[in-house]
């Protein structure tokens, strides 16, 4: 009887901590209004620093977003990324810029700006 209760009780440990650890895709409405929250918030400026700061704060939403704005969160976080380095890739950067400017159609299409 010992060996049930202890293997009952395992499984179910195991379940739990599986539901616990499993992220919950967002919907649109709920990634539009995350996002929002970084980019209106007024410590994240347009210098180094601020950059860093956007796309750090965008990566967590980017791994939850909804499927329509994940590949647009992918391309703002890319982006970022590489507009932030110490010396940045100028040419990659400029094959980025109208994938860039397309992400943020998309993100005003679904979020209305």
């Amino acid at each position: 009887m010992k060996k049930i209760t202890t293997t009952l009780l395992a499984a179910g440990l195991l379940l739990s901590a599986s539901a616990c650890s499993a992220p919950q895709q967002l919907s649109t409405a709920d990634t539009c209004s995350r996002v929002k929250t970084v980019i209106s918030n007024p410590t994240n400026t347009t210098d180094k620093t601020g950059t860093i700061r956007v796309a750090n704060q965008l990566r967590p939403i980017e791994a939850v977003s909804s499927d329509e704005l994940k590949p647009t969160l992918k391309t703002l976080v890319d982006y970022l990324d590489e507009s932030s380095k110490d010396k940045p890739d100028t040419a990659k950067l400029d094959a980025m810029k109208n994938d860039y400017q397309n992400a943020g159609t998309n993100y005003g299409k679904y979020c209305g700006g």
